[in-house]
This record gives structure tokens, C-alpha cells and sequence, in this order.
């Protein structure tokens, strides 16, 4: 949702990285693989009870997987930088689900229904991305709904940083993923319906 509204308000400072990035000779894939190394580091900092600095490196490398993907969108995306992206974005969010799972055992349960809930909605996003034959300005069609990645950013924060919460933060956060889950499902349905 904050995906889809509040890009224009940050958009300025993706393009003036993404422009710094390009002149020290970055590719889109250099800069999501930079990304992806910082990004999972907010799991072992999770795990050692470091919640600010979890924090900091989450949010910087979803900064970095946004200029990835200006840069990509200015100079050309390949199928496999998407891949890339996919595929790192969701290990983040593992790294971090695991930090907070073995650091916090007594919710390991509720953090395994996270991540199949995450499960379940990539599932759908990506299979309608593949089958769908709209586009969008992404490299495939993109479904938004309540849960994207800048509300997982939030909810993921919340929970490193008030570990005294986390359960509960942990089940409403995964009942925003099943909402998204039955909104990206109904989408699926009259998007392919139609085709």
C-alpha cells in the first residue's frame, strides 16, 4: 500500500543515489547484491539483542533495493537481475525472521506462521506476475495490496525493536499478509478471468 503512494515523496533521494551509484560504475546488480549483504545482516544483529542497528541496516537496504531499481529501470533491467531482487528481498526477510525466532524461542511459533503466511503471498504475487500479460513499470506485473514491502519494513522494525511484543506484533502482521493474501487471490482471479 505504502508502495504504491508514497514512492513519490522518496522517489528524489532514490534518483540522486541511484545517479551516485551509476557514476561510480555501479550496476543494478552490484548495488542489489550490496543490498542483499547488509540486509541480512539485520538477522545476526536481531539475534545478538542489537534491535537499533537491525533497524538501520533493514531500512538501508531497502533504500538500496529501491536504486537498484531505478538504476535497472534507467539502464535496463536483465531477467536475471529480477530474479536477484526476488530471491534476495525474501532472504532478508528470513535472516530476520530467524534472528528473532532463535533469540526469542517462546514466539518461534508465531514467526513460523509469518513466514508461511510470506510464503503464500509470493506464491500468488509471483504466479499472477507470470501468468498475467499486463505490465507494469516493474519487469513483471506487479500486484500491490495492504502488506508490501515498505509495511514489512514497519512491522519488522516493531518487532526487533520491542521484543517484549513480539508475539502479538508477530500475528498481526501475519494477518495483514493473509489479507493481502485474499486480496491479491481475488485480484488473481478477475485479472486472469478477463484474459
Amino acid at each position: 500500500m505504502l508502495d504504491s503512494h508514497a514512492r513519490k515523496y522518496v522517489q528524489p533521494a532514490i534518483e540522486t543515489s541511484a545517479e551516485i551509484c551509476m557514476k561510480l560504475g555501479l550496476s543494478a546488480n552490484q548495488v542489489t547484491f550490496i543490498a542483499f549483504l547488509i540486509g541480512v545482516s539485520s538477522g545476526i544483529f536481531a539475534y545478538y539483542e542489537m534491535p537499533l542497528a537491525a533497524v538501520a541496516v533493514l531500512w538501508f537496504s531497502g533504500f538500496l533495493d529501491a536504486v537498484d531499481g531505478t538504476i535497472a529501470r534507467t539502464k535496463g533491467s536483465t531477467p536475471f537481475g529480477t530474479i536477484m531482487d526476488v530471491t534476495f528481498d525474501r532472504i532478508v526477510e528470513i535472516s530476520v525472521i530467524m534472528g528473532l525466532a532463535m533469540r526469542y524461542t517462546e514466539s518461534m511459533i508465531y514467526l513460523l506462521a509469518l513466514a508461511c503466511s510470506i510464503i503464500v503471498t509470493m506464491t500468488i504475487f509471483l504466479t499472477t506476475g507470470i501468468m498475467s500479460s499486463k505490465q507494469s513499470e516493474k519487469s513483471f506485473y506487479y500486484q500491490a495490496g495492504l502488506a508490501e514491502r515498505t509495511e514489512g519494513f514497519i512491522m519488522f522494525s516493531l518487532m526487533l525493536l520491542f521484543p517484549g511484543k513480539l508475539s502479538i506484533i508477530t500475528v498481526i502482521f501475519t494477518g495483514m499478509i493473509l489479507f493481502t493474501v485474499a486480496q491479491r487471490w481475488a485480484e488473481a482471479k478477475r485479472l486472469l478471468d478477463s484474459e
